[in-house]
């Protein structure tokens, strides 16, 4: 575990795309500061949380868990971290969310095995990891060392660079690793499933698209300002005239506060797309949508010879519910 050597991997790491949210429990601390010494961090480095005692574990989990230390929880967590990561990331960089729960050395000694369990989760796919170590063979801080460069190597095969960390694993102390990639069609119902936060397809010229499960526009436009939202001409009609329901969804029943909150949509750059749609037979298009001019400029037409499709989201999402 040399110095030049963790400097030359973690300086490699920097230089990637890819960018990190870390969140630890019970070990690898050392690897916090391997990451953030060396310069350049920040291209790396969104956030990292050390949820050490139960009830910071309970409020990142939303839950009780069941075992502190175990597979499941570090991919948890590294799942929990993925979805803040693609918040905190400009959209389009790949991102990964790591977890990683540890039960090393402690005093008085521990009785159960001292063990780790590591979680590395991109879009579509997820690395874990698991060692068992050998007990008195190491301090506290000798087994947090192995931990971290175990890490390390890990977050480098994740960002897909080179270089190599001598881990100090004995021959009897063999990972445990594995590798599921995650098809297309599985991401996608990830999404549906409130899983995963949002996917993201780069395409060529800069331009990027973003599918995201956030049911709220203001709140989308909080995390990717600047967003143009696809949208039919239904929906768009739910946004400006919702307060004419007689159960109203948005805005609390106030015009006031749909010109506020669209406003405030306005104000991060974000816009509308609207496509045509075919609503109870009638097939509308932006200009039969009565648009507040406070926020008309937002609201932008394509034409009906560009896109055209003769079915809404609420329609799918009742044949959906038909076939399951």
């Amino acid at each position: 575990m040399g110095e030049a050597a963790i400097r030359t991997i973690v300086e490699a790491i920097h230089s990637s795309p890819t960018q990190a949210v870390v969140y630890l429990s019970g070990g690898a601390s050392v690897a916090l500061g391997w990451l953030m010494s060396v310069p350049g961090a920040s291209n790396t480095l969104l956030e990292a949380v050390v949820p050490y005692s139960r009830i910071s574990m309970v409020q990142l989990l939303g839950r009780v868990p069941s075992q502190h230390c175990s597979q499941e929880m570090a991919s948890e967590m590294a799942l929990l971290a993925y979805n803040r990561a693609v918040k905190l990331s400009r959209p389009g960089l790949p991102v990964i969310g790591v977890g990683f729960t540890g039960a090393l050395a402690t005093s008085p000694p521990k009785r159960g095995d001292h063990r780790f369990f590591l979680s590395m989760r991109a879009s579509d796919r997820i690395w874990e990891t698991s060692v068992t170590l050998t007990k008195n063979l190491r301090t506290r801080q000798e087994e947090d060392n192995v931990a971290s460069c175990v890490l390390i190597q890990a977050m480098a095969k994740a960002c897909q660079v080179s270089g190599a960390l001598a881990s100090g694993l004995t021959d009897s102390e063999v990972p445990d690793e594995s590798l599921t990639e995650f098809t297309e069609e599985q991401e996608l119902e990830q999404l549906i499933n409130g899983k995963l936060s949002s996917k993201i397809y780069p395409f060529s010229g800069g331009k990027t698209v973003i599918v995201s499960n956030q049911p709220y526009f203001y709140k989308k436009a909080e995390l990717f300002p600047g967003s143009s939202f696809v949208i039919g001409a239904d929906t768009a009609e739910r946004l400006v005239n919702d307060l004419e329901s007689l159960q109203p969804k948005y805005y609390e029943g106030s015009k006031k506060r749909m010109l506020e909150v669209l406003g405030d949509c306005k104000r991060t750059g974000c816009r509308f797309l609207v496509g045509g749609r075919e609503v109870d037979g009638v097939f509308k298009v932006l200009k039969d949508i009565d648009i507040p001019e406070k926020i008309s400029d937002m609201f932008i037409s394509i034409p009906e010879e560009k896109f055209r499709m003769n079915i809404s989201s609420t329609e799918i999402r009742k044949k959906r519910e038909l076939t399951k």
